[in-house]
């Protein structure tokens, strides 16, 4: 990864990467993180269970398609590094795996180092992005560098759409996603999770206004509105359903999660 000069973390503002390490129990996260996070969770305490749920998606949704014979991996919205990584479930798997990790939280930056810890056999880079602006994102030197655009890809959008309103940019979210699919050669994969309000619409609202008050808006999607990031791919099995009943373990079943806990729905497509 290129040097970089001095970053500006903007510890004084909350970020939602930050708060979601929080969430996780991670220490990457300062005052003001903290303090948005508390409001979060009296909105919706129900947050902790949705992120570990989240992440644990992450883990087996990377494992499934590494084993599926995926060897490229592009991931937005990174956030704090939480060791296991995608790259490290990768390349458990298959150890020549290459992995593209973005984002544009200045503290990610600041910490990616933590995130190139590759296998020996595999390679993995950074690039500070946004996804607000996905031809720039797509033109960094990193992905073209790592990842081989004639060979399937496998992307992840995870917890990252619902932070992307429909009036921020045009086209909307799903104008970006069509962006980036587009991009993507025949055979690669799209990974998503997002957050929904249909199964406690007055606590996702709460916490959706708990977010916009500490400066980061949001838009929960219902499952209509979420399916459509997937038009033109085959969506594999199960479809697009709440995020802890996509091919669970024993162990992800033994924790007898509600769909209002893990309020967000996940699902993998792959593209024809």
């Amino acid at each position: 990864m290129a040097e970089h000069g001095a970053v500006d973390l903007k510890l004084d503002q909350a970020h939602s990467a930050r708060m979601y390490d929080y969430y996780l129990g991670g220490t990457t996260n300062f005052p003001a993180d903290r303090e948005a996070a508390g409001r979060a969770l009296a909105a919706f305490p129900s947050i902790l269970a949705t992120a570990r749920i989240n992440r644990r998606f992450m883990r087996r949704a990377t494992r499934f398609l590494a084993q599926e014979g995926m060897t490229q991996f592009f991931d937005i919205g990174t956030g704090i590094p939480t060791s296991p990584n995608l790259h490290e479930v990768a390349q458990e798997v298959t150890p020549a795996a290459r992995v593209v990790y973005t984002d544009n939280d200045p503290i990610v930056l600041a910490h990616a180092r933590a995130l190139l810890h590759s296998h020996s056999e595999g390679h993995t880079s950074y690039a500070h992005a946004d996804v607000t602006d996905p031809a720039a994102l797509l033109a960094t030197p990193e992905i073209a560098d790592t990842l081989d655009f004639t060979r399937p890809i496998a992307l992840s959008l995870n917890a990252l759409l619902h932070f992307v309103t429909d009036d921020r940019v045009e086209g909307g979210a799903h104008g970006i996603v069509e962006h980036l699919k587009a991009a993507l050669p025949s055979g690669s994969t799209l990974t998503i999770t997002h957050v929904t309000p249909d199964f406690d619409p007055e606590g996702i609202a709460r916490l959706t206004g708990a977010y916009r008050a500490a400066g980061t808006p949001g838009q929960a999607r219902p499952h209509a509105e979420t399916v459509r990031f997937f038009d033109g791919w085959e969506l594999l099995d199960p479809g697009l359903v709440p995020t802890q009943r996509w091919r669970p373990t024993e162990e992800d079943q033994a924790e007898n999660v509600t769909d209002a806990e893990a309020a967000c729905y996940a699902g993998i497509a792959r593209k024809p």
